[in-house]
């Protein structure tokens, strides 16, 4: 068995990463690879982490034997693979040895059937109506993120006070507003709030059925059924719920974007609790049909807007303390200063300057100073001086640009006078965003990752034998980054 943070393990791993990434091209790695990490080499079987349930599952079924060959360059007897969920950056262990030993019988997941991950305790998962014993649950609930812990100003005041009626509104087997959908960019506390409002509902009523789900997860839950021929007891199973929390919704797509408006819509009439959380406004959700978009916007529509300098300031503040309180580390008043002016982004990242000169100050013993800051720092920094453009604003400005209504650019028409605008704002989304090919073309009308990759190959092309073409997207590009 080899130790996970040997070096051994993790020049093995970028070997394997390395051969993966030039078997399936860097665009499917990214999408399917990238947030895996290896846990652990245990006789044959290889083990594997990944973020959520939905990428465990596919990546089990239909990238296994691929993974397997590429480790077997290093690690002739690999046989077995094995992907499980991170919860809160640690994986869940692997399967009891009854498990194990069964899976010893089993052959190795092919693309053909797909293998469900089977749920191992982990954190509390706030589910309690599992009628006909089978295996639905809802999203592992971080322990940290409650009321208590949650740092409010200006921004999230809004959002923080609706959450926390909601909570005491559901505790009280009242509601209040229904549908509540709080929305903002990412890191500004959505997942946070949702997290609180199962933590206090659940901590005051222990028989309530609460259910938080990730869109990947709901996603998994409803093709899973669908594939067992058991949708309709996935369907009872939801609309048995007293509170139903969504998080992530602008990954919501195809048929379980469907299902989800039926759930909705059963769930309003049945007055049941529903919130949803999201990075766009309803109006811009896509993926979901016009009916859906106006019962969310027609609830209660929470915004949580960018953190200014004394939210910032709050939010290092809070999370200095936890530090000197657990590790007796003192964080001198002007580096908390410094981080809250320099980091600008969203409150993930002022956790991770923190971090970082905690990391620091163990790792070098050099005091925390605002040097130090400076210099830890100058990365996040820099990666974060220009402008976050997002999708909307490049359909917003090409829209503009081409005189081509920004439906159009979403629709299924393939006129020239649609298609090469569309062709463009998606190489600009991939250009200018953090976005993976598969998130674009979801936001892009549902298309498949694919149609984003020929446009922009397509795009590159036209720049290379158009001069003229390429000073006008360059103008668009310094348009959208001013």
């Amino acid at each position: 068995m080899l130790d996970p943070a040997s070096d051994t393990q993790r020049d093995l791993w970028a070997r394997v990463r390395a051969r993966l990434k030039a078997g399936v091209g860097e665009d499917v790695f990214t999408s399917w690879f990238a947030r895996l990490e290896l846990e652990e080499l245990v006789d044959d079987l290889v083990h594997l982490s990944a973020p959520t349930r939905f990428l465990c599952s596919w990546v089990q079924s239909h990238y296994a034997e691929r993974i397997l060959e590429a480790f077997r360059h290093d690690v002739p007897d690999a046989g077995r693979l094995q992907v499980t969920m991170r919860v809160n950056g640690q994986a869940r262990p692997r399967l009891a040895a009854a498990t194990t030993e069964t899976a010893q019988e089993a052959p190795a997941a092919s693309s053909a059937q797909p293998v469900p991950v089977a749920p191992v305790p982990a954190t509390p998962r706030l589910v309690r109506d599992n009628a006909k014993g089978d295996a639905l649950s809802g999203s592992a609930i971080d322990p940290r993120m409650t009321f208590d812990s949650f740092v409010a100003g200006s921004a999230n005041e809004m959002a923080f006070g609706v959450a926390k009626q909601l909570a005491n509104a559901a505790i009280n087997n009242t509601v209040t507003f229904n549908p509540v959908y709080i929305h903002s960019t990412v890191g500004l506390g959505k997942s946070h709030l949702l997290n609180a409002i199962a933590h206090a509902v659940s901590e005051a009523d222990p028989s309530k059925n609460i259910v938080y789900l990730t869109a990947d997860h709901f996603m998994y839950h409803f093709i899973t059924a669908v594939q067992r021929q058991s949708a309709l007891g996935f369907k009872e199973w939801l609309r048995r719920v007293d509170l139903l929390l969504i998080d992530d919704m602008q990954f919501l797509q195809g048929k379980s974007a469907t299902e989800f408006g039926h759930t909705l819509g059963t769930l309003l009439t049945g007055a049941k609790q529903v919130v949803v959380a999201g990075d766009a406004p309803p109006r811009d959700l896509e993926m979901l049909d016009e009916r859906v978009r106006s019962r969310l916007s027609g609830g209660l529509v929470v915004p949580i807007s960018t953190f200014d300098l004394d939210l910032r300031r709050d939010i290092v503040q809070r999370r200095a303390e936890q530090v000197n309180a657990r590790f007796g580390m003192q964080f001198p008043n002007a580096v908390i200063d410094y981080i809250a002016r320099a980091v600008v982004s969203h409150g993930r990242d002022l956790d991770g300057a923190v971090n970082r000169l905690v990391a620091a100050n163990q790792l070098t013993g050099e005091l925390i100073t605002v040097p130090l800051a400076e210099k830890t720092l100058a990365d996040l920094i820099r990666a974060r001086d220009a402008k976050r453009v997002r999708i909307e604003d490049i359909l917003k400005a090409v829209s503009r640009h081409y005189k081509v209504p920004r439906n159009e650019l979403l629709s299924a028409r393939r006129s020239r006078d649609v298609v090469r605008p569309r062709q463009i704002a998606m190489y600009l989304a991939k250009a200018l965003t953090a976005r993976s090919l598969p998130e674009i073309g979801r936001r892009f009308g549902g298309r498949d990752h694919t149609t984003v990759l020929h446009s922009v190959r397509k795009v590159e092309q036209m720049i290379k034998d158009d001069l003229e073409l390429g000073q006008e997207i360059e103008l668009l590009k310094r348009m959208l980054e001013e």
